[in-house]
């Protein structure tokens, strides 16, 4: 039963991406030719609601389920390392029009094709996690 609360974060994340045309193949390359503000709008507000929630976990010093205080460490500072990974990260999502949470939400939609694109994605994660210790981090 602990597990439900999870399902039921992804059944209602499920929705609110299915209502926002998040995952949209159509809208998702009307963000990367520069045609619509419909996706940078969902990321902005993503991103602004994520500041505000790393604030308030800091501030108030919040605990995680298990009482544990919530540690959010800083990052890196080397910068050369996000750069490479946001632009193999957007390839990706550009080509298959999805990135990882609305893959599975367009599967659940029945867009039956993306399931190659998890099992890619699965395949990649996988494949780092072979050669993580022989790359520059």
């Amino acid at each position: 039963m602990k597990a439900l609360r999870f399902i039921l974060a992804g059944i209602v994340f499920g929705i609110v991406m299915i209502k926002s045309e998040a995952v949209s193949w159509y809208r998702i390359q009307e963000m990367f030719r520069f045609q619509s503000f419909h996706m940078y709008g969902i990321i902005g507000t993503a991103v602004i609601l994520g500041i505000i929630a790393v604030y308030i976990i800091k501030k108030l010093k919040l605990r995680n389920t298990e009482g544990e205080f919530i540690s959010l460490p800083d990052k890196d500072k080397q910068w050369t390392k996000y750069i490479l990974g946001g632009l193999i990260f957007g390839l990706g999502w550009a080509l298959t029009g999805a990135c990882p949470g609305p893959m599975f939400v367009s599967i659940g939609y029945g867009y039956v094709s993306m399931i190659i694109v998890v099992g890619g994605a699965l395949l990649g994660t996988y494949i780092y996690g072979v050669l993580r210790n022989r790359l520059p981090h």
